[in-house]
């Protein structure tokens, strides 16, 4: 009876996949595809409250290329395999140039009383604060993954997150809701050259050896 069930053990044993991930991935993996279910349900809520048509349109092109990221993760998460499509870059149509400086206000900015005072402006404000960390957050997780291609598609979507981001942030700064201010000319000049290349490096590695 004891050979018989060292058997089953050993057979038992043959039949378990042998995974190519760490225990600390699959943590991160499970968290960071969960926050990007959180994302597109946020998507999903604001959408409702849009106004203009150019941030609906920037709502749905990146919900719909998200999504698309999203079963990709899933895929390559579930198999460790390369997965059936590419990570495809995120394209801003079209790039505007930053608008420099600080208005005055019409209105202090204030909370909402309201579901009725939610603006475009409180709208993307909202998606570049849930965009910009899941970029960070991807490329967190990126490092903490041993399956090369999980690895490489958390590393890859995370230069998207940070392409949509700035779409929003364009979005924001040409209608005054993001505001960008500058430096002074002179300390501009000063910080811009604080620094100097390198001078050092690998040429000095070979000093003291014998020829």
């Amino acid at each position: 009876m004891q050979q018989q069930y060292g058997s089953e053990q050993q057979n038992l044993g043959q039949n378990i996949p042998q995974f190519n991930r760490g225990g600390h991935e699959i943590f991160e993996a499970n968290e960071i595809i969960q926050c990007t279910i959180n994302l597109l349900d946020n998507y999903t809520i604001y959408r409702p409250f849009v106004k203009d048509q150019e941030l609906m349109g920037i709502l749905d092109r990146q919900a719909a290329y998200i999504r698309t990221q999203y079963n990709l993760t899933v895929e390559c998460f579930k198999s460790g395999l390369k997965p059936s499509q590419e990570t495809e870059p995120y394209l801003i149509p079209q790039m505007k140039q930053p608008v420099y400086g600080i208005q005055p206000q019409s209105q202090p900015k204030k909370p909402a009383a309201s579901q009725a005072e939610i603006n475009d402006a409180a709208i993307s404000t909202l998606m570049l604060n849930i965009v910009k960390p899941h970029a960070s957050a991807l490329a967190r997780s990126a490092t903490e993954v041993v399956n090369p291609v999980l690895r490489r598609v958390l590393a890859s979507q995370s230069q998207n997150f940070v392409e949509m981001a700035y779409e929003l942030f364009e979005y924001q700064n040409v209608r005054g809701y993001y505001q960008l201010p500058q430096l002074p000319g002179q300390d501009m000049h000063a910080m811009l050259n604080g620094f100097a290349p390198s001078m050092g490096g690998n040429q000095g590695m070979g000093m003291g050896q014998a020829h």
